[in-house]
């Protein structure tokens, strides 16, 4: 059945344009008016996330086309939105961009275009005047069935650079300019990698959000915005999900959540209880050892080399996990998991923190990005997510690597064969001791439907060989 969904896509030209300083102010604008606002992001991305989430007061989820399908993307939107007043996407880079130099997979103009939705197209305008007509004209005709439904422009010099942006736009009978934001007007966000630093209350507190929401309401036509995502069509609700019954609980799912893991796309984590998962968090920084009764262990990816040092001095939960995975159940470490279940981490200062020590190799962190992208992998062996030809998306963002090869130990193997779109790279890795998983990739377990089935399965099984 067909419901209202207002919705609009902030979308930039390139990256670096301000769409998340410019999402954020929006976000705290609507919800000054009272509105129940869900926030989605475009892409693999968990930084931007973390700040939707502050701003919006509920979770943030991802909507990847590379990852996974239109169908997932639509069910996840449709069912997040129904829950709210009005949704607000922030796009990926630049509108187009994606993992495709000559299609949209990928890109926001994919998620926009799979929505229906109004697209609000961010620019950079400083040193920019009449050239902001051209650039709008692209980008509207670059592919016409895209609805691009207004024009913010950021970074302006003066009000008077305003309007001469918006007679330029009305001119060529373009979009309208819906915002004209002068420079320093929105509070700076610290940047850190490639990202934003995860939002915490100290980086983006009340203040600093009602001071975002108020620079929206004075330089944006706010009404102008709600009309445009009102605009929106009508999309149609899955009615099957509301009929699906939850599992009974089977499998006691151990999650390290703290400031040093918190990288875990909220979808999958709710995928995991749908099949039958109690999640229990715990924090390798602070408690003393696994919680009890756990059946697998779930590290996901975070800033472990921010937090090595006491990690390394919380030597009881090591000595706790050391045990569990030579117990023979489960453990799956993701990027920073990976780090964690190493040897330990090297700083690009020298120090060496020693840490859990599973894997047979030390991790070093590097001055530069070792790697970022989409990544495909086939399964060579039977591991966790699923057995041998099995094929899961994912995404990989880190600063160190690898200082030995585990697999010249020989109780270790690799279990994923990767490949990168983008690059045509091959590579082994998936690093697999019994059931003992680590990689650097991020996996969405939406990109194979029955992941998560296969992890609760081997989890079960192990249970009742203990038996």
């Amino acid at each position: 059945m067909p419901f209202e969904c207002p919705r609009i896509v902030i979308a930039g030209t390139n990256s670096g344009v301000g769409k998340t300083s410019v999402t954020l102010a929006l976000v705290s604008a609507l919800r000054k008016r009272g509105l129940r606002v869900q926030t989605f992001k475009v892409g693999p991305d968990y930084l931007d996330p973390t700040y939707l989430s502050m701003a919006s007061g509920r979770p943030c989820y991802n909507l990847d086309g590379w990852m996974t399908d239109q169908n997932y993307v639509k069910r996840l939107f449709v069912d997040k939105a129904s829950r709210a007043d009005i949704s607000v996407i922030e796009g990926v880079m630049g509108l187009f961009d994606g993992s495709d130099a000559i299609g949209p997979e990928g890109s926001t103009a994919e998620i926009a275009s799979w929505l229906d939705a109004p697209v609000i197209l961010v620019v950079n305008v400083h040193g920019l005047a009449r050239s902001i007509a051209a650039l709008v004209h692209g980008f509207t005709t670059f592919e016409p069935k895209l609805k691009i439904s207004g024009v913010i422009a950021n970074h302006c010099g003066s009000e008077r650079h305003g309007l001469y942006l918006s007679e330029s736009l009305k001119a060529f009978g373009l979009p309208e300019l819906l915002a004209s934001i002068p420079r320093g007007s929105l509070p700076g966000l610290p940047s850190r990698h490639l990202g934003l630093v995860s939002a915490n209350v100290t980086i983006l507190n009340r203040q600093v959000l009602e001071t975002l929401g108020e620079a929206m309401e004075h330089y944006c036509s706010m009404d102008d915005i709600l009309e445009t995502a009102d605009r929106a069509s009508h999309l149609p609700q899955d009615s099957s999900n509301s009929q699906k019954k939850t599992p009974e609980t089977s499998v006691r799912l151990g999650i390290a959540k703290d400031s040093a893991f918190h990288f875990y796309y909220p979808d999958n984590l709710e995928a995991l209880s749908a099949a039958g998962c109690e999640l229990i968090e715990f924090s390798p920084l602070k408690d003393e050892s696994l919680p009890g009764g756990l059946d697998g262990v779930y590290f996901g990816g975070g800033y472990p080399e921010e937090h090595a040092d006491e990690l390394a001095n919380n030597g009881t939960m090591i000595d706790s996990i050391r045990q569990f995975a030579n117990s023979g159940r489960p453990v799956y470490g993701e990027c920073g998991g990976l780090m964690y279940l190493s040897q330990g981490i090297e700083a690009r200062n020298g120090e060496k923190f020693e840490l859990v020590g599973l894997l047979p190799s030390w991790t070093r962190m590097l001055p530069r990005l070792k790697s970022l992208g989409y990544v495909e992998i086939t399964l060579t062996k039977d591991s966790l997510f699923g057995c041998k030809g099995s094929q899961i998306r994912g995404h990989e963002f880190h600063y160190s690597e690898l200082i030995e090869d585990p697999i010249q130990n020989n109780q270790w193997t690799t279990a994923y064969r990767l490949s990168r779109p983008l690059r045509g790279i091959h590579q082994f890795e998936g690093f697999q001791w019994g059931n003992l998983l680590v990689s650097y990739v991020h996996g969405h377990f939406a990109s194979r439907s029955d992941s998560v089935t296969h992890f609760v399965r081997v989890c079960n099984n192990l249970k009742r060989q203990e038996k």
